[in-house]
């Protein structure tokens, strides 16, 4: 988990899976997306299973990535958009990405990362943090057992994370995979609603949608639903109907996504 961390010769290099230069759902406007290879959790539903090993991938320098980053500078900028660095967990390889960070600033690039959050605050995360202006931070669930069950380690990590990005004055779009019978409980669900409202920054909440459509997966052999009622009664259970002010849905492979807008002003 800290081959990268601890490595001083890799600081300014990089393990990449893949890289997408027009990204329209990492973060706002349209967006660079740098996919880092590593990954040491473990969840079921991951869509992404081949960026997991540490052992793989692409190495990249610094100055390889601004070079790319820069060709395609003028008309993400113009779209409000700027870079993302997603996963596999890109924090597994901090020390590279404050290297490239301080590179984006002096180009005044916006920087978003996508993280589970389950690392330890550490100086050199925390320096990352500073660096960065939006957070894509997925809560796996709020109650730790289903966490530990779905992703192989604890939620507290997670939420120590999230809590110190709301006390740092970050934005934070916190997102969630709803999996029937599963992540979708009424009180988790609850507690993750108090959770969030206890963040002091304004945040949106995702919830990634887990659609079996009949297909069966052996991690979910009896998963199969339907979406209107699910997506009424998940409203209903969490109190956010009143809340919304816009509502998206959209299909990706297996995932349903539906986006909740809120603020600590909502009162929820």
């Amino acid at each position: 988990m800290n081959l990268y961390m601890e490595n001083e010769n890799l600081k300014y290099y990089a393990k990449v899976h893949s890289i997408e230069s027009f990204g329209t759902v990492d973060g706002p406007g349209i967006r660079f997306v740098l996919f880092l290879q590593g990954c040491h959790l473990q969840c079921k539903y991951c869509q992404n299973r081949d960026t997991w090993d540490v052992s793989t991938g692409t190495l990249y320098s610094v100055s390889d990535l601004m070079k790319k980053i820069l060709k395609y500078k003028n008309y993400f900028i113009a779209s409000g958009g700027g870079v993302t660095v997603s996963g596999g967990e890109p924090l597994l390889q901090s020390k590279f990405l404050i290297e490239l960070f301080k590179e984006l600033k002096k180009e005044n690039i916006t920087i978003a990362i996508d993280t589970s959050g389950s690392v330890v605050l550490t100086d050199t995360i925390k320096e990352v943090i500073s660096l960065a202006d939006l957070f894509l931070l997925d809560i796996k669930c709020i109650n730790d057992d289903i966490c530990k069950n779905l992703t192989g380690v604890s939620n507290k990590r997670e939420l120590e994370f999230a809590k110190y990005l709301s006390d740092n004055n970050k934005d934070i779009w916190i997102r969630q995979v709803l999996v029937p019978g599963i992540t979708d409980h009424e009180d988790d669900l609850i507690k993750l609603r108090e959770f969030l409202h206890s963040l002091k920054t304004d945040s949106k909440a995702f919830c990634f949608l887990y659609q079996m459509n009949h297909i069966q997966l052996p991690q979910f052999p009896d998963m199969m639903y339907l979406l209107p009622s699910f997506l009424s009664d998940i409203l209903k259970a969490v109190s956010l109907s009143d809340h919304i002010s816009k509502v998206f849905l959209f299909r990706s492979s297996h995932l349903f996504l539906f986006l909740l807008w809120f603020s600590p002003s909502s009162h929820l």
